[in-house]
């Protein structure tokens, strides 16, 4: 027993890969937290990657798509990137109550490229959400006309490296009131440059399957500055982003060392994760390995994927949750403000988490208990043999209970419902409201499959409040602040759409609130300053929140 606590002590305090979490529980829920619905609400989507009839690589990485109010209607709608399949990406309009209808034809947003990852914001300041698709090949910049409509205005804007592109991310990077562009890139990677590569499959016997990254070179990611009329001009070189290479598959901006200014973090796939920290006018210092969130305690880069910001402690400060490959524990930091502490034991997720390779990813309070839960989209990179009949990169997703008055997750009896549906490859989660009713819902983009639309069935759910802010052109304030004053404890969010992997989110700010009926002070802070107090907000209601300067 002495032995035993020793060994957890040293987990705790050091990290140490492939440790033990310390003991935590199983959630018994008998209910279903998640029913998958996308047939009955109007979603038939199958992306389709076959690029050949050899193992291709960029075939086992893609699958995104966005949720976006594309026609400001208070009700949020989907967008999902296809890869070879017929029709080109697919363009879903809500309805209302989260059904759907495929309204792509006529509007401009059939891009038929290799899909990968997908941006969302206002570029040009006219009052619509805009979108960028990375791509295998050539991306692609839609911009919103109103009425349902989207124009590609790539090339006339500065976009359009016809790289392999991944996540990408839109945030204020120079403090100038637009949007500036942040794409990773994943390899250098082509037809004309295809390699046959062989694994080694559990009995040891070796076959042909996806290469490993490292056959492929790195490459830089971009970083693009815009002129406040949407218009795009490239930045790599003088903001430092072109100083190193990676594979880059996931992104999310926050302020880590509450400055003012935003900075980012970069998931990579075997090589250092990347951590840009904002030294002000668009120029980044990557301080990675000053802030230890580069590489894992052992010093090996992991496999990262999937990436999320949010304040896990409430202490202000943005922390970091990145998904890696199975057999590597996923990695979560504590933000100290100047640099992170490894939780990732402590917190119950190195269990858990080592038995998948983790894509899409969420820290969301699904159940409105005002704890945050854990839903990770799994699926497999390399082939299990055993699997003779189905899809042998198929896995079933992750979903983990945060822990009642404390820092951490547990298991869930029947992993909430998801135990019971059939395992496929996942890739990308796109979290939102999708029908309004205060519970996110997720849909999961499969590989080679239907997209699933998973829509919140917790019974019993908390009180919750959507924060719904907008800037002056009334499109949504990406990087605002909100926080929920309770006096004892301060709840902090931060209005995004970017994070998880090759995705772009439900824009508004989502709290659960327990039994809270009433909030006592609303406070929001826009990336200019700008400051709103509102007192005495009722819950389960979605606030909307313009900008003071708004006319």
């Amino acid at each position: 027993m002495k032995h035993l606590l020793l060994s957890w002590v040293a987990c705790t305090l050091f990290g140490i890969q492939g440790c033990g979490d310390p003991p935590g529980q199983v959630t018994d829920i008998h209910e279903t937290w998640f029913k998958p619905e996308h047939s009955e609400r109007g979603i038939e989507f199958y992306l389709d990657t076959e690029l050949s009839e050899h193992y291709w690589m960029p075939e086992i990485l893609v699958g995104g798509g966005a949720a976006i109010d594309f026609n400001d209607d208070g009700w949020v709608d989907i967008y999902l990137l296809q890869a070879t399949g017929e029709g080109g990406n697919r363009l879903y309009q809500n309805m209302g109550n989260g059904m759907f209808r495929d309204v792509t034809e006529g509007s401009g947003a059939g891009d038929t490229g290799y899909g990968s990852g997908v941006a969302t914001g206002d570029v040009d300041g006219d009052g619509d959400v805009d979108m960028f698709i990375t791509n295998l090949g050539q991306d692609v910049l839609l911009v919103n006309e109103g009425g349902g409509r989207f124009s590609d205005v790539t090339l006339k804007r500065g976009l359009g490296d016809k790289g392999w592109g991944s996540s990408a991310s839109f945030f204020d990077a120079d403090g100038d009131g637009d949007l500036d562009l942040y794409v990773c890139r994943y390899a250098l990677w082509s037809p004309e440059t295809v390699l046959p590569c062989r694994v080694v499959d559990p009995d040891g016997r070796r076959t042909f399957g996806y290469c490993k990254p490292s056959r492929y070179p790195t490459t830089t990611d971009l970083f693009y500055l815009n002129d406040g009329e949407g218009y795009f001009r490239s930045a790599g070189d003088s903001s430092g982003v072109d100083s190193v290479k990676g594979y880059g598959l996931g992104v999310a901006a926050g302020d880590f060392d509450m400055d003012g200014d935003t900075d980012l973090f970069v998931a990579n796939d075997t090589t250092e994760d990347r951590l840009w920290i904002n030294a002000g006018n668009g120029v980044f210092e990557e301080s990675g390995f000053n802030w230890a969130c580069d590489r894992d305690s052992s010093g090996l880069a992991k496999a990262g994927m999937g990436v999320v910001v949010v304040d896990l402690n409430d202490d202000g400060a943005p922390d970091l949750l990145v998904c890696n490959i199975k057999g590597e524990a996923d990695s979560l930091y504590l933000n100290t403000g100047t640099g992170f502490r490894d939780v990732t034991s402590q917190a119950g997720l190195s269990g858990p988490s080592f038995r998948h390779t983790r894509f899409g990813l969420g820290l969301i309070d699904f159940n409105n208990d005002e704890q945050l839960d854990y839903f990770a989209a799994n699926g497999a990179v390399n082939a299990d043999p055993s699997i003779i009949d189905g899809d042998p990169f198929a896995q079933t997703n992750l979903l983990l209970k945060g822990r009642a008055g404390q820092l951490g997750f547990d298991s869930i009896e029947g992993a909430g419902g998801l135990s019971s549906l059939e395992p496929r490859t996942s890739r990308g989660a796109i979290f939102g409201d999708f029908n309004n009713d205060g519970g996110i819902d997720i849909l999961v983009v499969n590989r080679n499959e239907k997209a699933r639309l998973l829509m919140n069935n917790v019974v019993d759910r908390g009180n919750w409040l959507l924060v719904d802010v907008r800037n002056e052109a009334g499109t949504p304030a990406l990087g605002t602040r909100v926080e929920l004053d309770f006096g004892e404890r301060v709840r902090t969010g931060i209005l995004r759409t970017d994070s998880s992997y090759l995705t772009a989110n439900d824009h508004r700010v989502h709290f659960g609130l327990g039994r809270v009926e009433r909030v006592p002070t609303v406070v929001v802070t826009w990336p200019d300053g700008s400051v709103l107090e509102l007192e005495d907000v009722e819950a389960n209601s979605i606030l909307r929140v313009d900008h003071p300067g708004r006319k």
